[in-house]
């Protein structure tokens, strides 16, 4: 590290810590932040500027005159009362241009040391309250909530301005305090020159009683418009460790998932929001879509945000053995046994539905998607109900049983196969039979939601065969894998997703027994995959779910998922508000 005397510039200083500065890993992003902020070309012209004028200091200047533009009108006046020579014509040119009159004028107020803010002149015809009114003093009670509002520096001015007013909060319940006053003072101590952290500080310290000199912005620039955008989180959000925000104290963390009404999105930075169902009146700051982006991208750019898991080719499932053709898989009728017992066919190239967009909001980064409630009308075809489920959540079985249970209300989506008929089998009961060369089309055509080929025979759920179990008024329940939800996640199925997955507690070898969702000879190598499936399927696919049901039991786990498909019939759900508003 080369050694900075006293005498070093501070330009210089400055080269000598860009050179110093070298990213590592834990700090890369922050430290190419600050090698560019220095490295710029007006800093490095503001520190020579800034030694120039602390060089000058040195010497104590004084003015020789403290109003040099007076003394310049009163020449160019002296000059123009009579004829003029060269010379003279030449002074009052220079005296009249407006560059030259700009640095008088700055002379004048260094001089004269009129460096705060000047009030604009006060009307002849005024009211005899106005005086009272142009200082407003405010008294605001606050317990340990913080007061509600934030403030910034006029760049201008120097000013202490109110930036935003939190909805819910101190100040907005008051009415008092607007965006754009210009704070003097706080319990009678003069906070002009304090920095901004400062003053907040002050501010959230302070208990009880907190009276407030104010001078009124011109307009009142907080009159919100109160939105009632709601938008569901696709990622957590922790302001704490967030640096850029504004107040730590101020922001909203949530979880992903969770549903936010924004009221107001006047800052394009820091939306304010409300957590709905918290008891919590007060809004709170959230990024904006925009500026949540802009900070992804240039993550990503700078290899400092990991790309996006892929999740895990679907394996054979040990614990779903059985041959979808066998009796224990009721006579074949559920493709999904199917499923679970080959690698699906993934090459889906030329179908329409693979380039279809499924999240409504965004394609590259999971920031934020706009819902709204949703209630099936009478005469509406009802919602479908999709499963997915991660290694071992045996959400086949599950779903077999809830039909079973109740099969004029829920109805099973027949699938298609080429293999021959069997004597016992009926047509568009256990399946559709159908030519291979026919299936073949089907998929260059984007019938199917998925389809594999099992001992050179081709099985296939349509699209068709859900619709036909949702014109009878019906609930059709489909498991499929994730990758199919970009097919059926759309204004005309309006779906909701399940994620079954089984439970995994903390001493599985001793938990493992007949009544287990984990039972069947579970190697400790089986356990670590089944785990590392539900991982990566919630990973890449939990923004997408609206209920996870971890599987205890099969008895437990088959309640709670009737409730849950009873509460989607009777009470409203969030869904994105593109499937509800056309």
């Amino acid at each position: 590290m080369p050694i900075v005397s006293a005498n070093t510039g501070l330009h210089e200083t400055l080269a000598i810590l860009t050179s110093q500065l070298h990213p590592d890993a834990n700090h890369k992003e922050d430290l190419v932040f600050l090698r560019d902020v220095f490295s710029e070309k007006g800093i490095g012209y503001l520190m020579k500027i800034h030694e120039r004028l602390k060089l000058y200091e040195k010497y104590s200047p004084t003015p020789v005159l403290h109003s040099a533009s007076c003394l310049a009108e009163d020449l160019a006046e002296e000059l123009q009362s009579g004829p003029l020579q060269d010379d003279e014509q030449e002074l009052l040119l220079l005296l009249n241009t407006p560059h030259l009159k700009a640095v008088l004028s700055a002379h004048d107020i260094v001089a004269q040391k009129k460096f705060d803010p000047v009030l604009p002149p006060l009307p002849e015809d005024l009211d005899d309250d106005f005086e009272e009114e142009s200082v407003k003093i405010v008294r605001l009670v606050k317990n340990k909530e913080p007061l509600g509002a934030t403030i910034r520096r006029d760049e201008a001015t120097g000013a202490v301005i109110v930036a935003r007013i939190m909805r819910g909060g101190a100040a907005d319940r008051s009415g008092l305090v607007h965006v754009g006053d210009e704070l003097r003072e706080v319990n009678g101590n003069l906070i002009t020159h304090k920095r901004p952290d400062e003053i907040s500080q002050i501010l959230s310290q302070s208990q009880g009683s907190i009276t407030l000199k104010i001078i009124p912005a011109v307009a009142e620039e907080d009159r919100l418009k109160e939105s009632r955008v709601y938008l569901r989180a696709l990622f957590d959000y922790t302001p704490f460790e967030d640096k850029a925000t504004p107040c730590q104290e101020a922001g909203l963390p949530f979880k992903r998932g969770d549903v936010l009404q924004v009221v107001s999105q006047e800052d394009a930075t820091w939306w304010q929001a409300k957590k709905v169902g918290d008891c919590n009146l007060r809004a709170a700051l959230i990024p904006s879509i925009q500026f949540q982006e802009r900070r992804l991208r240039y993550r990503m750019k700078m290899n400092s945000l990991p790309a996006p898991l892929s999740p895990k080719a679907p394996t054979y499932d040990r614990t779903e053995k059985e041959d979808c053709d066998s009796k224990s898989a009721l006579n074949g009728k559920d493709v999904a046994s199917l499923r679970r017992s080959f690698r699906l066919k993934k090459d889906r190239q030329g179908s329409p539905a693979e380039t279809q967009t499924p999240d409504g909001h965004r394609t590259d980064f999971r920031i934020y998607e706009e819902v709204t409630q949703y209630l099936p009308r009478p005469g509406e075809k009802p919602r479908l109900i999709v499963l997915i489920g991660s290694l071992g959540a045996r959400v086949t079985e599950l779903k077999q049983k809830v039909i079973a249970d109740n099969p004029r209300w829920f109805g099973l989506a027949v699938p298609h196969t080429t293999r021959a008929r069997k004597t016992h089998e009926r047509e568009g009961v256990e399946y559709h039979f159908i030519s291979r060369a026919a299936f073949e089309v089907d998929i260059q055509n984007g019938k199917f939601i998925e389809y594999g080929e099992y001992k050179e025979n081709l099985y296939g759920t349509s699209l068709e065969s859900i619709h036909k179990v949702l014109t009878q008024n019906k609930v059709c329940l489909v498991d499929v894998q994730p990758e199919a939800l970009k097919t059926l996640r759309t204004a005309e199925f309006k779906p909701y997703i399940i994620f079954v997955t089984p439970r995994f507690p903390d001493s599985q070898r001793k938990h493992f027994g007949s009544s287990s969702s984990l039972s069947g000879g579970i190697t400790e190598e089986d356990l670590q995959e089944m785990k590392q499936s539900a991982e990566k399927m919630d990973e890449c696919y939990g923004h997408w779910v609206d209920y996870v049901l971890v599987k205890e039991d099969p008895v437990s786990a088959l309640v709670e998922l009737q409730v849950a498909l009873e509460r989607v019939q009777t009470e409203p759900q969030w869904v994105p508000v593109c499937w509800v508003r056309r």
